[in-house]
């Protein structure tokens, strides 16, 4: 069993929708990060970086429980555990798997985050950080809908963790910038996405 320590953001997401796409059994442990819930001691015990999400696993490689912090490191987790073909295991594929993985924890993650954060709940409107990170997250959709013209897939023609983990982003994004349209690769891969069962339910946790 899987203890997914969660709440409702894109990095939230990216785990609840793994878990439904390798049907790993799963308990929701709502971490209210609106109460200050992520810096009580219980939960510091399992990530000291006092983020959202985090695992608990009760069957880990040795037998004995546990803990994986940090989203990436979660996908990752997870599909090694299951031996999922979201993480392909030949050398080409896992390593193009992993760049579009790490362009999502290094770029897409903190710019859309940003973005939202100066246009949508700072205190303070400044211009300078609403335009910067406006227009970076706008070049990396740009990025990304470059790789999406030729390809199905941000790692190729196969759905992978990177997609799960550039999705919840993504869709943060269109709500933001109220469409992706101007980038129609990126937004025929993120309807595709949509359709997916395990990506619709995944959304849904833990429940607003």
């Amino acid at each position: 069993m899987i203890d997914l320590y969660t709440f409702p953001t894109p990095n939230g997401f990216k785990v609840s929708i793994m878990l439904e796409e390798v049907k790993l059994p799963y308990q929701v442990r709502i971490v209210n990060i609106t109460k200050d819930e992520q810096f009580k001691p219980e939960f510091l015990a399992i990530n000291p970086n006092n983020k959202i999400p985090a695992i608990v696993d009760s069957e880990g490689p040795d037998g004995k429980p546990m803990a994986v912090f940090e989203s990436g490191a979660i996908l990752v987790y997870l599909a090694q555990k299951t031996k999922s073909p979201l993480l392909p295991t030949d050398p080409r594929g896992f390593t193009t798997v992993m760049e579009w993985l790490f362009f999502q924890m290094a770029s897409v993650g903190p710019m859309f985050g940003q973005m939202n954060h100066f246009g949508r709940f700072a205190p303070e409107k400044i211009p300078y950080g609403i335009n910067r990170y406006t227009n970076e997250s706008k070049r990396i959709l740009g990025v990304m809908d470059k790789q999406l013209s030729t390809n199905a897939h941000l790692a190729g023609s196969n759905y992978s963790i990177a997609d799960i983990a550039c999705y919840p982003w993504v869709r943060s994004a269109e709500t933001y910038l109220e469409s992706i349209e101007s980038w129609a690769n990126v937004k025929r891969w993120a309807d595709v996405l949509a359709a997916r069962p395990a990506v619709q339910k995944g959304m849904q946790i833990p429940p607003r």
